[in-house]
C-alpha cells in the first residue's frame, strides 16, 4: 500500500474517517500552512494576543492551559471566537497518563474543561490502553455534545534527549491506536511511523496524522535536553504538521517568524507530494 504521506492533504480529506481531520486538511490547504504553534504562554491576555496575531498563518493552535495562571471563562470564550475569527484548531498538550477513571474527569470535567473547546489532546499509552479506551468512552458517550469535533493523538516519541519512548513503547501506541481509529487520530512523533511493525495489517483506508514537536530555525537544542529538527527536516521524515515554539511566540516579530515557518513547512510538503504549486 502507498505511503500516505505522498499525497496531499486534499486528497487524504478525501478519503479519512475523521471528520476533524478532514477539516484539518481543509485548514491547511485554504492557508497553505502546516504550522502548529506551542503557545506556552502565562496568561489569559499574552495568550489570546498571540492567538489573533499570528491566527492567519497557522493550522493549529496548541496550548499548555494549566500554565495560564488567569485561566476562565475569558480565556475559553476568547480562544473560542479566535479559532473561528481565523480559521484554526486548539490542540492542548495535557498528555494524558493516570488510571482511566481520572482521565475521563480531567478531560471532561474539572477547572480547565478541557472537552469544551479543545480539539485535540494527546495522551500516553504509559498507563496501558486502559487511559485509551476511556478517553473514546467519554468522547463517544450519549451526553457528550462535541461529537466528530473532539480527536486524540497518541505520544508515541518524544524530543527530548535520552526520552524512553522509543522501541517497544512506540511500536505498542502504534498498535493502540490502529485499534481505535476514528477518535485516535494519529500521533506526536519525530518521523512517519509507516514502517513499525505490529501483528496488526495496515487497513486500505488507514491514514494517521503525525504531529511533530521540536521544531525551530535557527537551534538545535537547548540546556534542559530538547532536541530540535527544522521544518524541511521535520516534513521530510514524515511529519504532517510542525509544532514550533519559543522559535515564533519567544521572537522579536511572532508574525514575521510565523511565516518563515509557514513558508518552509509549506514547501517542503509541496516537494513531498512533488507538486510544484
Amino acid at each position: 500500500m502507498a505511503s500516505k504521506s505522498t499525497l496531499s492533504y486534499a486528497s487524504r480529506a478525501k478519503t479519512h474517517r475523521s471528520s476533524l481531520v478532514k477539516k484539518l486538511f481543509d485548514i491547511a490547504e485554504v492557508k497553505k500552512t502546516n504550522v502548529a504553534v506551542s503557545a506556552d504562554l502565562r496568561n489569559t491576555k499574552d495568550l489570546l494576543a498571540l492567538a489573533d496575531a499570528i491566527g492567519p498563518y497557522i493550522a493549529v493552535f496548541k496550548t499548555h492551559i494549566d500554565l495560564v495562571s488567569d485561566f476562565g471563562e475569558a480565556t475559553v470564550a476568547g480562544l473560542k471566537s479566535l479559532s473561528v475569527k481565523h480559521n484554526f484548531l486548539f490542540f492542548e498538550d495535557r498528555k494524558f497518563v493516570d488510571i482511566g477513571n481520572t482521565v475521563q474527569q480531567q478531560y471532561h470535567g474539572g477547572a480547565l474543561r478541557i472537552s469544551e473547546w479543545a480539539h485535540i489532546v494527546n495522551a500516553s499509552v504509559l498507563a496501558g490502553e486502559g487511559i485509551i479506551e476511556a478517553l473514546v468512552q467519554t468522547a463517544q458517550g450519549s451526553d457528550f455534545q462535541y461529537k466528530d469535533e473532539r480527536a486524540l493523538l497518541i505520544l508515541a516519541e518524544m524530543t527530548t534527549k535520552g526520552s524512553l519512548a522509543t522501541g517497544a513503547y512506540t511500536s505498542s501506541a502504534v498498535e493502540i491506536a490502529k485499534r481505535h481509529q476514528g477518535f485516535v487520530i494519529g500521533f506526536v512523533a519525530t518521523r512517519s511511523l509507516e514502517s513499525v511493525r505490529t501483528d496488526i495489517p495496515a487497513t486500505e483506508d488507514e491514514d494517521f496524522v503525525i504531529f511533530t514537536a521540536g521544531v525551530n530555525r535557527s537551534s538545535k537544542g537547548d540546556k534542559l535536553g530538547q532536541q530540535y529538527q527544522t521544518p524541511k527536516s521535520a516534513i521530510e521524515r514524515g511529519s504532517d504538521f510542525i509544532i514550533a515554539g519559543r522559535g515564533i511566540y519567544a521572537s522579536e516579530d511572532p508574525v514575521a517568524s510565523v511565516k518563515l515557518y509557514q513558508e518552509e513547512g509549506w514547501q517542503a510538503y509541496l516537494a513531498r507530494i512533488g507538486s510544484k504549486d
